[in-house]
């Protein structure tokens, strides 16, 4: 770089510079698209989340039976945050 200035001459001095950024931005973006996550393809994931959903509350059922006759309100309450728990740590994993 130093050699190329001082050939070229102080008036070239600013092409080089910004040719050289140029090469370096080029650089920088190469390395950031390498790293960067492919974009989530929308729906994705979906049917899986009904799945779950269904299945929830389909268990739901029995468990608030079960839970309700074993902790009463306290049970069913029990029974119910986790089953919502389980849905939301589904819905937040990616």
């Amino acid at each position: 770089m130093v050699g190329a200035r001082r050939e070229l001459g102080e008036e070239m001095e600013p092409a080089v510079i910004d040719a050289f950024l140029d090469r370096v931005d080029a650089a920088v973006e190469a390395r950031a698209a390498e790293r960067r996550p492919a974009p989530p393809i929308p729906g994705e994931g979906k049917g899986e989340q009904l799945v779950l959903s269904i299945i929830s509350l389909a268990t739901g059922i029995p468990i608030t039976a079960i839970a309700a006759e074993s902790g009463g309100v306290v049970g069913i309450l029990v029974a119910w945050v986790g089953i919502v728990g389980v849905n939301i740590a589904f819905a937040l994993r990616k």
